[in-house]
This record gives C-alpha cells, sequence and structure tokens, in this order.
C-alpha cells in the first residue's frame, strides 16, 4: 500500500468511527485502538478506570497482531480480560513505523469486520 492509499484508508477509518459514534471530533490511534480492545474484551461498561483503558489498548495491539503471528492468544481469566503471549519481536524501527503497522492492521481489521458501511 502506497503511503496516500494509507492515509486515505486511516482517514476513512476515523470517519467511520467519528460517524458511527456521533462524535465531533475524527478519533486518533490510541481512541481507536480503545474502542478496539472494548469490542475485544466484549463487555460494554459505562466507565473503566486508567488502567483498564491501559489494558484495553493493549488487548487491542495483540489482537490485530495476532494473525501475523507476533502474539498468541492464551485465554481469558476468571475476570473475563483475554490474554496473549509474545511470539515474536516486532521489527520496527521506531514510533513512527509502530505507528504505520498498527494503522495497517486496524484499517484490515475494520475492512474485515465490517458489515456494511452504506447500512
Amino acid at each position: 500500500m502506497e503511503q496516500w492509499e494509507l492515509e486515505f484508508e486511516w482517514l476513512r477509518i476515523r470517519h467511520l468511527v467519528k460517524d458511527s459514534l456521533s462524535a465531533k471530533d475524527l478519533p486518533d490511534l490510541k481512541g481507536i485502538l480503545f474502542l478496539i480492545g472494548v469490542q475485544e474484551y466484549g463487555r460494554v461498561q459505562s466507565e473503566f478506570s486508567k488502567e483498564e483503558k491501559r489494558d484495553l489498548m493493549h488487548v487491542a495491539v495483540c489482537s490485530l497482531l495476532e494473525d501475523d503471528g507476533y502474539y498468541v492468544f492464551k485465554g481469558r481469566d476468571h475476570d473475563g480480560w483475554p490474554h496473549w503471549e509474545i511470539n515474536k519481536k516486532i521489527e520496527a524501527a521506531d514510533v513512527d513505523e509502530q505507528e504505520l503497522i498498527l494503522k495497517k492492521k486496524i484499517i484490515e481489521y475494520f475492512d474485515k469486520n465490517a458489515v456494511n458501511e452504506n447500512a
């Protein structure tokens, strides 16, 4: 995927999330990771603690990178939280490259899990 395609698709996902939540502003990477984490956790609550929000973003990252073999799902604990084990290290040079990888995986996640954007 070329850089302009990635930027276009990333903006499309941000607008999709904004519109589906009737939000005023476009969500950032952390906000979208949080939402994916909630989806993967499978439990909606009215509030999450700061630690739970961090954990939900970690759940999202593990879930997104599982298909590429970076993490292996180990199961859920007694509270229903999913857990993964690191399988291989991510070969990203810096934070920008890590964000690029996550954005690509988020685009794939939304495309794979989209029911129908036009419905």
